[in-house]
C-alpha cells in the first residue's frame, strides 16, 4: 500500500512479508518525495520477497548483498561491490537477470577492456579477469539459490588473467637504502622494518599491538588485520586460516620493536602499535625510494622482497610458505622465477658423468 502522510507530505509504503521463520511481518519505509518512488520502492521489495528472478540484474545485487554481505570479511565486501557498482551495474544494471545472454556478457566486455584508468592506461588483466569474476560470482548465486539456469557469465569466458601480475621486490642492499632515508619517522622505520624482515601484509602490520610481541622468545604473533571500511576501524581475523602463524624475529629487530614500544607513552597492551593510514605508507614510500635513488615498488612488494631474500638464503618453498602464512605452498611458487635454477648443475653432471664413463670404455 502506498499512501502520502499528511503532516510531512511525504509518501510513505507499507507492506507485508514473511520472514525466514515463515512469520508475517510488516514493513513501512517513509520519507519518499514522490509516490513513483514509493511505488519503485514497493515493487524492488515485493521482488526480494517473492525471489522472483524475473527481476533486473540490479534489483537481485540487493539480495545478493543481504545474502553474502554478511559471510565475507568487511573490506572484503567493500571491494566486491565497488567492482559491482562501478563496472557492471550501470553497463547490465537494467537487464532482467533472466533474460542475460551470452551477446550481453561480450558487450559488457569490450566496453569494460576499452576504459582506462585515471592515469589512461588500460586495465591489466589481474583486473580485467576480477571484475570478471564479480558478475560470475552473482549468477553463480542465482544459480545456486534460487533457480536461474545457467551462468552466461561463465559461458561466455574469463576477459582476462591472473598470470600477467609482476613480482617487484628491492634486493636487500636496495632496501637498506631505503630505510636510511626513512630512519627520521619512527613510525615509517620500524613498520618498514617489521613488514621487510617478517613479511607481513599492510592490514596484519597495522593491526599489531604489544600484546602481539613475545620477547622472550622474539616471536610476532600474527592473529589478526587491520581495514578502515566506510570511516570505521575494523579488526578482523587474518586473510586466511594459515595467515594465524608465529614469526621468529632476528635478534636486532626484537630489539629495535622494544625500544620502539618503550617510546610510546601510555600504549596499552591492546592498542594498536601503528596509527598511520595505508596511503601514509604508500607516500612514504615514494618519498624513501626517491630520496635513496632505488626504483618505486608498492608496499605490499615488501612482502615479495622477503620472499626474495629468503630464496636467494636457500631457504626451500615450504619453509617459506609457512613463514608468511601463505594457503598452499603452490602459492609461494608464484615466485618461481626467483628459485635458484639447478638446470646448469644438471647440465654439469651429465658432462662429467659422460666423460667419465668414455674414460673407462677407452681403458677397456
Amino acid at each position: 500500500m502506498v499512501f502520502k502522510n499528511q503532516k510531512t507530505e511525504k509518501w510513505e509504503v507499507r507492506c507485508y512479508y514473511k520472514d525466514y521463520k515463515g512469520i508475517r511481518k510488516q514493513k513501512t519505509k517513509r520519507g519518499f518525495r514522490t509516490k513513483s518512488e514509493a511505488l519503485d520502492w514497493e515493487r524492488h521489495f515485493k521482488l526480494q520477497d517473492h525471489q522472483d528472478l524475473d527481476m533486473t540484474i540490479k534489483d537481485f545485487f540487493e539480495l545478493y548483498k543481504r545474502d553474502v554481505s554478511h559471510k565475507v570479511r568487511p573490506n572484503t565486501w567493500e571491494e566486491k561491490e565497488n567492482i559491482i557498482l562501478t563496472k557492471i551495474l550501470p553497463y547490465i544494471g537494467k537487464r532482467k537477470i533472466n533474460e542475460l545472454k551470452i551477446t550481453d556478457v561480450f558487450e559488457w566486455q569490450r566496453e569494460i577492456k576499452s576504459q582506462t584508468t585515471k592515469a589512461g592506461k588500460k586495465f591489466s588483466q589481474s583486473y580485467l579477469k576480477t571484475i570478471h569474476n564479480q558478475l560470475s560470482a552473482m549468477l553463480n548465486h542465482a544459480v545456486r539459490y534460487y533457480g536461474l539456469k545457467w551462468n552466461v557469465a561463465s559461458k561466455a569466458g574469463n576477459m582476462g588473467s591472473g598470470t600477467e601480475r609482476k613480482v617487484d621486490f628491492w634486493t636487500q642492499k636496495e632496501y637498506q637504502k631505503f630505510i636510511e632515508q626513512v630512519s627520521d619517522k619512527p613510525q615509517s622505520f620500524y613498520s618498514f622494518e617489521i613488514l621487510y624482515w617478517c613479511g607481513l601484509r599492510i592490514g596484519e602490520l597495522l593491526a599489531l599491538t604489544p600484546k602481539d610481541f613475545d620477547f622472550e622468545n622474539n616471536i610476532l604473533k600474527v592473529t589478526k588485520s587491520y581495514k578502515r571500511v566506510r570511516g570505521e576501524d575494523i579488526v578482523t581475523d587474518p586473510k586466511t586460516q594459515k595467515s594465524i602463524r608465529n614469526i621468529v624475529m632476528p635478534n636486532f629487530l626484537a630489539d629495535e620493536i622494544k625500544e620502539y614500544l618503550s617510546s610510546i607513552y601510555g600504549i596499552g597492551e591492546e592498542d594498536r602499535i601503528f596509527q598511520n593510514s595505508k596511503s601514509y605508507f604508500r607516500h612514504e614510500m615514494v618519498r624513501g625510494s626517491k630520496a635513496a635513488g632505488v626504483k618505486r615498488i608498492r608496499v605490499h612488494d615488501l612482502r615479495h622482497s622477503h620472499v626474495s631474500y629468503l630464496i636467494d638464503k636457500g631457504y626451500t618453498a615450504l619453509a617459506i610458505a609457512d613463514r608468511l602464512g601463505h594457503e598452499a605452498v603452490d602459492i609461494t611458487y608464484r615466485y618461481a622465477h626467483l628459485f635458484p635454477t639447478v638446470q646448469t648443475d644438471m647440465a654439469k653432471t651429465m658432462d662429467e658423468e659422460r666423460e667419465v664413463l668414455l674414460d673407462e670404455c677407452q681403458e677397456q
